[in-house]
């Protein structure tokens, strides 16, 4: 299978300085992402300048460019965020919109930009909103072009964190990303313009 990299945006409200429960539950994914000899990459976004835009308006003076080539990147992109009032944070939801801004673009004779990525979701909370959030970022991933494998979500409440999580989910999230993003790499979607008799 051909290399991977993964890029984990970590959308606590807290910074790279202070461990969080998020990151925590990140970790477990990460030791069986590197089983897979799969590289990675995380991103604090707390610590990042991200202002708001639809990308229509004049360049601004933040992170997000810098960001957004990560995301370019990428062959696997995990959103991990903790619940806030049953919710995704805002954080991540700010990321989403800024994705979603950038989603029209097209690679040069080539399909959508977001083709041929894979995304996943980690959920920190409680057992209220994790199902909630997982659906409302999957849903926001694939709209825009992402590949969503089965399982490809995982949460823990936030007083379990600490210990193993319920690790049968865990290895099914990361271990269908894995696979689905090695597929998309040796057979990637083609062009919309071009016929799926190529595939």
């Amino acid at each position: 299978m051909s290399s991977l990299h993964t890029l984990i945006l970590n959308c606590s409200l807290k910074t790279e300085d202070n461990l969080s429960h998020t990151q925590v539950l990140t970790n477990y994914s990460l030791e069986i992402l590197q089983d897979h000899n799969v590289s990675f990459e995380i991103v604090w976004l707390a610590d990042y300048n991200i202002s708001y835009s639809t990308n229509d308006d004049p360049p601004l003076d933040d992170n997000w460019p810098e960001i957004f080539e990560k995301v370019k990147a990428a062959d696997i992109v995990i959103f991990a965020t903790p619940l806030w009032i049953e919710e995704k944070s805002s954080i991540a939801a700010h990321v989403i919109e800024r994705l979603y801004a950038e989603s029209d673009n097209m690679i040069e004779n080539g399909p959508a930009l977001f083709y041929n990525k894979v995304g996943g979701v980690l959920i920190t909370g409680n057992n209220y909103g994790a199902k909630q959030a997982a659906q409302s970022i999957l849903h926001a991933l694939s709209h825009i072009g992402f590949t969503i494998p089965p399982n490809g979500d995982s949460y823990c409440i936030c007083k379990e964190c600490e210990t193993p999580v319920n690790e049968k989910a865990i290895k099914k999230m990361s271990n269908n990303l894995v696979y689905f993003a090695g597929l998309l790499k040796d057979y990637p979607i083609p062009a919309q313009e071009n016929s799926l008799e190529q595939i």
